[in-house]
């Protein structure tokens, strides 16, 4: 059950979406890696949108976005200033969230199809600005300065400074860490009829302001080629990463997953101070909208699991490296793209994934 609700108030706009479905399936499933609050509202997940165009009389951009899970939250707060379309645009943002650490803490299961919680959660509080500088051809940037502080909760939600078998959860081994986060992310896109080359590239930059903030520089990139063969289209992705200096636990590229290797569950293929991944997916067209795919996902950390403070990959058991295949259907209407995937790892356990995306009204 949910229900949506548009409210206008002068020229403001506030989207209103609450979901009550997962209140109705939790009892089908099994215990939830979190104990439930007594707070009725815990079993509430949906979003809030407040949008203001105009919020001083100047063409001021005020959003605040809230986003509730059953076991996550999320409050983003943005404010836009006008200015000329050459010129680069600025937006100042505060954001607060919690969420399940799985990646690196989550405990394999099942031969690593599943991931279970690990205890560990992550409050999160940033605040700083955004430049977004002006396009060119087929490439656009955006530079990012923010004030980080990251704290570690148990399911309780009480700070922890350690996991379930005691070792530090955090770099500074204070139940908080600190950092300045100097953020510079490209991207550069082409498309045309018969493919299309997408290329991300992530650098951060830990700058110690105090003496005890982190200290680091993280490099990612996503590389991906799509090509049409006859009829079918042909997708290849390549994901790499690698992080020099402080580290927190937390930091680790977790392998493993939907958006990774499928097969695996969430971080369950490994986590490292480095990572590489493949995903490869061949989709063959059927009729009227909808196709099939098959697929492989490989990745590994690069030997670098050791690396990472506490070495949680090696106490969880996790592999280091694994592949992932299968096949699913892929279905595109006007109400966005349904996706379903059947995956196998190389422990011939099976998962299945759904998923919607680009949703239109």
């Amino acid at each position: 059950m949910g229900a949506q609700q548009s409210i206008h108030a002068g020229k403001a706009k506030i989207d209103v979406n609450i979901d009550l479905t997962h209140k109705l399936c939790a009892a089908c499933m099994l215990p939830p890696p979190f104990r439930y609050s007594n707070n009725p509202l815990s079993q509430v997940i949906g979003s809030l949108c407040l949008k203001h165009p105009n919020l001083f009389g100047k063409s001021e951009k005020l959003d605040i976005l809230w986003d509730k899970g059953l076991y996550d939250s999320n409050l983003l707060i943005a404010y836009r200033r006008p200015r000329p379309e050459w010129l680069s645009q600025q937006s100042f943002v505060i954001q607060h969230s919690i969420a399940p650490e799985i990646g690196v803490h989550g405990l394999p299961i099942e031969n690593f199809s599943r991931s279970g919680s690990g205890g560990v959660n992550l409050c999160r509080f940033s605040a700083g600005v955004d430049v977004n500088e002006p396009a060119s051809s087929n490439w656009s940037s955006t530079t990012s300065i923010k004030f980080e502080h990251i704290r570690p909760v148990n399911d309780d939600g009480r700070s922890i400074i350690e996991d379930l078998d005691g070792f530090p959860v955090t770099c500074s081994g204070r139940p908080h860490d600190s950092m300045f986060v100097l953020k510079q992310e490209s991207n550069y896109a082409m498309v045309n009829d018969r493919s299309f080359s997408q290329l991300n590239f992530q650098i951060e930059q830990g700058i110690p302001l105090l003496s005890k903030w982190l200290i680091f520089n993280r490099f990612k990139f996503v590389a991906s080629k799509g090509v049409k063969l006859g009829p079918t289209f042909l997708v290849t992705s390549l994901t790499g990463g690698s992080i020099v200096g402080d580290m927190a636990p937390y930091q680790a590229f977790a392998i493993g997953g939907l958006n990774s290797v499928r097969g695996y569950g969430e971080g369950a293929v490994g986590s490292g101070r480095s990572c590489l991944i493949v995903n490869n997916e061949l989709t063959i067209p059927i009729r009227n909208g909808l196709e099939g795919a098959i697929f492989m996902d490989c990745g590994t950390d690069l030997g670098s699991s050791h690396h990472v403070p506490g070495n949680p990959a090696l106490r969880q058991g996790k592999p280091g490296s694994g592949v992932g295949f299968g096949y699913g259907l892929r279905f595109h209407s006007r109400f966005g793209k349904f996706r379903i995937d059947y995956a196998f790892n190389a422990f011939q356990q099976k998962t299945v994934y759904f998923g919607i995306g680009n949703v239109t009204s």
